[in-house]
């Protein structure tokens, strides 16, 4: 009985000691961090964005963290700077992923920062990247006769447009690429200078 109460309480401890270290310290320190003055909270449009691309899996293929110069060539790549804890403080969940079938997602909103391509990109994404694997995400949108007055009609390259009517964003896509513009984390942080967006390279492939 002695040992079984030394044993439950030195396991007891040991619990304590990592739920500290794992779960309480790091909450403190998060808790108290503020954004930086570059970043806002999300719009509710945004939001729904967000909801969108957790539920399309779209982290299984894509980070949002690119690493340190010292680590990788990800700034090369034009991904930006390295992020910081604070560059997180409004994701609830933080999207981090851990695969890059795909690039990095970071600052796809400084890259591209076009909605027509990123709606076109979206519905058929080998008619901006012949070689790209990234399924398409048709489903998002919808081919109409006629575009409607509130329509958002998606411009697409000749040879990846319908042969008849128009394809049309449902709320859906068009949600997911308000979340896909929010994410520009080009700004200053630490007392660093901010980063210069990287050069526009929207223009389709014909």
């Amino acid at each position: 009985m002695h040992s079984e109460m030394k044993l439950l309480l030195g396991s007891s401890i040991m619990l304590s000691l990592a739920i500290s270290a794992l779960v309480v310290l790091p909450y403190e320190q998060i808790d108290s961090l503020k954004p930086p003055k570059g970043l806002r909270p999300y719009t509710e449009q945004e939001l729904r964005g967000r909801r969108v691309y957790i539920e399309n899996e779209c982290m299984a293929c894509h980070s949002q963290q690119p690493r340190v110069r010292a680590q990788a060539p990800d700034y090369k790549r034009g991904w930006g700077r390295a992020p910081v804890a604070a560059d997180y403080v409004y994701d609830q969940p933080v999207l981090l992923g851990t695969m890059r079938t795909g690039p990095d997602l970071f600052n796809i909103a400084a890259r591209q920062p076009s909605v027509d391509w990123q709606l076109g990109h979206l519905y058929q994404p080998r008619a901006y990247a012949a070689a790209s694997i990234m399924p398409n995400f048709q489903y998002l949108f919808t081919v109409k006769p006629h575009a409607d007055a509130n329509d958002t009609v998606v411009s697409l390259p000749p040879a990846f447009a319908p042969k008849n009517g128009v394809v049309v964003a449902k709320q859906d896509a068009l949600d997911l690429v308000a979340y896909l513009m929010s994410l520009d984390h080009t700004y200053a942080v630490d007392d660093a200078p901010p980063l210069p967006a990287p050069a526009d390279t929207t223009k389709p492939q014909s």
